[in-house]
């Protein structure tokens, strides 16, 4: 097409993604053919396994049982080496040391775009495997196995994959999605109380912003699911991941515009982990920027006391702090500005018109966002007092 002095060609095209979030146990079993079957193809591939050393720890069995299942479906996959363990946690993203590794392996070990790398562990772990299997070959067949309540309801069976750079969370990454998400629930029974806790923010997030019946459900299982309950940790996450999966599926799953619904939170909770030296970790961080949003919203005469106290009740009654020194002062404003600067764009926060309703807004009042960390630095000294 002729444009005046220049000429235009132009292309569209659109790719279908698809990929499935399978929920089982004990997938390493030799009698469970999930994963085999998921390895399946016209050729044999190679298998480069990464896995979060806290998961390693925790099940010291796992790398035995990894090379008998291999051993088991050697008609289907090889593995191309011994599997790699790399710190787990934030540690993974802020040390590129294990991503780089990853990426030698790639070239050493002739893991190409045939081949599968297997991530194994919680999702600061899957999210630095799953950058690093994007970039290598321009793009690695990846399959996550989630094995924390976090990553197996939200991070994991997501498109997103990076690592922090520059003093900034995800500041380096792609929107890939896996091949595959393999939930194993069986993992979940090794968690320490903080990781099984952890996860659950990213529930209350989603029902309060999309499913007031989900959040009405938490509140009623708050209990339950704080004494370790299995059952309804394992209706949460599936409840939780479908309706994440719902999200991915709608008009904007590669975030390409500055609304970002299920970041409801986020902003304080970013700020929040890094200055804490991520002491706190990402859900436990979420869920005071929830209690700080909600509260927000309060003070906005958006949601009503009744709201905000039933908010709070369930995250107090979950264990989780309500606020820490680190959430007063200037330094945490700051996190609006750098949240603003990650969307690419203006500002949009996502805050609530009443349960299970969010509504974005593109201007924070400073002044109102200390109150509500006052007010929250209140509610925790209440709840210390009694």
């Amino acid at each position: 097409m002729k444009k005046g002095n220049h000429t235009v060609l132009n292309q569209t095209f659109s790719v279908p993604f698809r990929y499935p979030v399978y929920f089982d146990e004990n997938i390493f079993d030799k009698e469970n053919t999930l994963l085999a079957d998921t390895l399946k193809g016209d050729k044999i591939p190679k298998i480069y396994v990464v896995i979060d050393q806290g998961v390693s720890d925790a099940h010291p069995d796992l790398l035995d049982k990894i090379h008998t299942y291999a051993s088991a479906f050697s008609d289907l996959f090889v593995l191309a080496t011994d599997p790699l363990i790399v710190p787990g946690g934030e540690q993974s993203k802020n040390d590129q040391k294990s991503f780089q590794q990853i990426l030698d392996a790639t070239s050493e070990f002739g893991i190409d775009r045939h081949s599968f790398i297997i991530g194994i562990g919680g999702g600061a772990v899957l999210d630095m495997v799953g950058f690093a299997a994007a970039i290598a070959h321009r793009g690695i067949r990846h399959i996550r196995i989630p094995t924390t309540v976090l990553s197996q309801n939200d991070s994991g069976v997501g498109v997103k994959n990076g690592i922090n750079a520059y003093g900034k969370k995800n500041y380096l990454g792609t929107f890939v999605p896996p091949y595959a998400v393999i939930n194993d629930f069986t993992f979940l029974q090794t968690l320490d109380d903080r990781d099984w806790r952890s996860g659950i923010s990213e529930a209350i997030k989603v029902g309060l912003i999309k499913d007031a019946t989900f959040f009405a459900w938490i509140a009623s299982n708050a209990k339950a699911l704080a004494n370790r309950e299995q059952a309804p940790m394992e209706t949460l996450i599936i409840k939780c991941a479908e309706m994440h999966l719902a999200h991915i599926g709608g008009k904007d799953p590669f975030e390409t515009g500055s609304s970002r619904p299920l970041d409801f939170g986020h902003w304080a909770a970013h700020k929040l982990e890094h200055l804490t030296g991520y002491q706190v970790r990402h859900g436990e961080a979420v869920a005071i920027g929830i209690a700080l949003d909600s509260t927000y919203s309060y003070l906005k005469d958006m949601i009503s006391q009744e709201d905000l106290h039933q908010i709070v009740s369930v995250i107090d009654t979950l264990g989780f702090e309500l606020y820490v020194p680190e959430l007063s002062g200037e330094m945490l404003l700051k996190g609006l500005e750098e949240f603003r600067e990650h969307l690419g764009g203006e500002l949009t926060i996502m805050l609530l018109e009443e349960l299970g309703k969010g509504v974005e807004v593109h201007e924070m009042d400073t002044e109102l966002i200390l109150q509500a960390v006052e007010k929250l630095k209140m509610f925790q000294l209440k709840r210390q007092g009694a």
